[in-house]
């Protein structure tokens, strides 16, 4: 079973792809937000057969917003292969929300803040 918020939890182990899913997971939790850890995968190409060519599996759900999490910090001129993956997502699955979280939005929250959430 994958964590859901409650206490504060350590996340410096392998749990996490990168850094700012693990600080993403610190502010949710934070904020009292409850949230699942990669939940589900959805096909978005599938082959003559019906396997699975392609697949999107959002970083967090977030139960109570029922929302999905997609957290990036890759430079802005990278994100063009996740955006892309969004788009056919939305257009795939159009009834369920997804946010792509970008370098610029951990930016912006770290200046908010005074916090330094991008390194």
């Amino acid at each position: 079973m994958r964590p859901e918020s409650g206490d504060f939890q350590d996340y410096s182990g392998s749990l996490f792809a990168n850094e700012a899913e693990a600080e993403c997971a610190r502010l949710l939790d934070y904020h009292g937000i409850r949230w699942e850890y990669e939940p589900r995968s959805f096909p978005l190409e599938t082959d003559e057969e019906g396997r699975v060519v392609e697949a999107f599996t959002p970083d967090f759900y977030l139960p109570e917003q029922d929302l999905y999490l997609e957290v990036t910090v890759m430079k802005q001129s990278l994100v063009t292969r996740k955006n892309r993956k969004v788009r056919k997502f939305r257009e795939r699955y159009p009834d369920v929300k997804v946010k792509l979280f970008t370098r610029r939005d951990f930016e912006r929250l770290g200046e908010k803040y005074g916090l330094n959430l991008v390194t």
